[in-house]
């Protein structure tokens, strides 16, 4: 499957989306990364093809703890792209926090919960993400589709078949704006305290071990 047919794909998947979610319902879970950006572009493309006029829902999760270049990044593609942006932010002190100690308790507290929060807030159908099957073993048997409760939703991986490579090329060839930490040795995009530059081996190289190793629980307490 070339890039083409991929996001040929990933327009179906939205048409199938729309056909049980309502519009104003459907929320991109917009990290700021490579992934989420590509897959915003996509569904804010495909709406305005489609005939909707209202600006694309995003629900972006601030910690507290991004890297600065990520939020000016944020703020000025979701002014430049006119997104109608939810910034979530955790009840929480993280200065009095014990951040990254526990990483599954972190990612809980800090992400989880207030994405949850938001979704039931927001009344929220159907939340697309950016996740796609090749950066991680736990989501090579992720489907394009899938049925979420505590809340209820359904969440969208429209991009779940693309490569790292297929990412690149696309925003190569749309010419799509990125954050510059890319071009700093970054190649995957989390909190600081469990972010680093890419070992150059593999796309989340730079990620925390301990978080990596706990993918499938923090999937079952409700992270992508």
């Amino acid at each position: 499957m070339d890039l083409q047919e991929k996001v040929k794909l990933t327009r179906e998947i939205f048409e199938r989306v729309l056909s049980f979610a309502g519009y104003k319902y459907i929320y991109v879970a917009w990290t700021g990364g490579k992934d989420s950006t590509v897959t915003l572009s996509l569904w804010a493309s495909f709406l305005k093809e489609k005939g909707y006029n209202g600006k694309p829902g995003t629900i972006n999760l601030d910690t507290g703890l991004k890297f600065p270049e990520i939020i000016e990044f944020r703020d000025e593609i979701a002014h430049q792209w006119n997104i109608d942006l939810h910034i979530v932010r955790p009840g929480i002190e993280v200065h009095h926090y014990p951040v990254a100690r526990d990483r599954v308790s972190c990612c809980r507290d800090l992400k989880v919960q207030p994405l949850k929060r938001a979704i039931t807030e927001f009344r929220v159908e159907a939340l697309i993400s950016g996740i796609r099957n090749d950066e991680h073993p736990s989501r090579k048997e992720r489907d394009q589709i899938e049925e979420k409760s505590d809340p209820a939703y359904h969440q969208i991986n429209p991009i779940l078949h693309w490569t790292e490579m297929d990412i690149w090329s696309f925003i190569v060839q749309e010419g799509l704006p990125y954050c510059g930490l890319y071009d700093q040795g970054y190649t995957s995009l989390g909190c600081m305290p469990c972010t680093a530059r890419s070992t150059g081996n593999g796309e989340r190289s730079g990620r925390d071990r301990e978080k990596e190793a706990s993918l499938d629980v923090l999937r079952s307490l409700g992270y992508f």
